[in-house]
């Protein structure tokens, strides 16, 4: 395994250093230098409110240390169903606090077992996790050109064309969130070390965010906008880099984006009128998963009827992808995608018993990753922990069903099995 990820992220580290070199990038990244510069010294940043702005929220315990929390995707979840307009039925609501409870003996008990208080980690170079990185972000900007001219326009400009867009070609291009997630963690590491100061952190963290938006905005997707968002704050919260303030005012502004942005979305799709609530989106959207999720819950029963294979559809070659899948399943029809929530999956395939399995198992991983970063404030750890966290948050409405969030999942399980076992020596 070693000898495979030294040989990857050698030839990774070349193509890296390449483009640096090269004349557009030198050009690129001295322009950027001179913003940062500007930016540090700039006389207007006294004006921007201090560590201590609304200080009455450090003396909550719960918000100052466990924002983020794995538990946090509980309170979410609940908060989701919540939105929707109808009830779930009594069978959903057994199912969902089978989920609820596997969950937390997953997140919050077994990791204690696991992981002792003092953990000797896998270490991973700086140069490696930066490389692997920015790759990923040239990649993803590659294809955002080549999925642009190939449905001939800006989706954000013409909300219709945004279905023409190709999977095989938009998904690469996601992978700017996983790129970012590494740059902005070895960015925290340099500022962890003292290479740069926190105002330079905050510039870079910026920056990133800027570029994430200005290229899945165009796209009008909100979900991956939104992990982009969410990875920045988590990993800037638990480096320091972002106040406890600043967090709760980026959630409200994520908040806002996503309504907004459904908002109009909506009334360029015509299916709201400008006089109709800018959160009945929002909320016609719940509405509408917790009653794909009643007939899910119906379907799957005690021990499922799929068996696996709705999971095992998110592999790429498969005839159906898994909200295709469950389209079909629900109303026969596979020319669409429906979002199956967090345990949807679940349910269908083992039903409740997979559904306790699962969510536990789901929980162990978020638990033992949150122990992790907590002892060693490693910044790796800190950066894998924000994206895994990250998608489980938006699965809670979409489901974790795509190959390469699954992926993401994957090599996570992977380097905390690896700790686990250091752990336990």
């Amino acid at each position: 395994m070693s000898i495979i990820y030294s040989t990857l992220t050698s030839v990774i580290n070349k193509i890296s250093d390449e483009f640096h070199k090269s004349f557009l990038f030198t050009v690129i990244f001295s322009i950027l230098g001179f913003i940062e510069n500007q930016w540090v010294n700039s006389y207007f940043k006294r004006f921007y409110p201090s560590e201590n702005f609304l200080s009455f929220l450090n003396k909550n315990i719960i918000l100052k240390k466990h924002i983020f929390n794995p538990l946090i995707v509980l309170f979410l979840f609940a908060l989701f169903l919540l939105l929707s307009l109808n009830k779930p039925s009594i069978s959903l609501t057994i199912t969902l606090l089978i989920g609820f409870i596997a969950f937390f003996i997953g997140s919050a008990i077994l990791p204690k077992y696991l992981i002792k208080d003092s953990v000797n980690i896998i270490q991973f170079k700086r140069k490696d996790i930066y490389s692997i990185g920015f790759c990923l972000i040239l990649i993803s900007i590659v294809f955002f050109f080549i999925s642009v001219a190939s449905v001939g326009g800006i989706p954000l400009l013409k909300p219709s064309i945004r279905y023409l867009l190709k999977p095989a070609l938009t998904m690469p291009v996601f992978l700017i969130i996983p790129g970012t997630c590494m740059v902005a963690s070895v960015y925290l590491k340099d500022f962890q070390d003292k290479k740069i100061t926190r105002s330079q952190a905050r510039f870079r963290f910026l920056l990133l965010l800027a570029i994430d938006c200005a290229f899945l905005l165009l796209l009008g997707y909100r979900t991956p906008l939104l992990a982009t968002f969410l990875i920045i704050i988590i990993i800037g919260f638990y480096g320091n880099i972002v106040s406890l303030w600043e967090v709760v005012i980026g959630a409200l502004i994520g908040v806002g984006a996503i309504v907004g942005i459904g908002y109009f979305r909506s009334l360029g799709e015509m299916t709201i009128t400008s006089s109709t609530s800018p959160i009945y989106s929002l909320q016609s959207r719940a509405d509408f998963t917790l009653h794909v999720l009643n007939l899910l819950d119906f379907i799957g029963g005690n021990f499922g009827i799929t068996h696996g294979k709705l999971l095992a559809s998110s592999i790429p070659g498969s005839d159906l992808g898994p909200r295709m899948m469950v389209g079909k399943l629900i109303a026969w029809r596979t020319e669409v995608t429906v979002t199956p929530t967090l345990i949807g999956q679940m349910v269908v395939d083992f039903g409740k018993v997979g559904v306790f399995v699962e969510m536990c198992l789901l929980g162990l991983i978020l638990g033992v990753g949150f122990k992790i970063m907590q002892i060693t404030k490693n910044y790796f750890y800190i950066g894998i922990y924000s994206l895994i966290l990250t998608y489980t948050i938006l699965g809670i409405e979409t489901g974790i069903l795509d190959i390469q969030v699954l992926l993401y999942f994957a090599i996570a399980i992977l380097i905390y099995l690896i700790n686990v076992k250091k752990s336990k020596n």
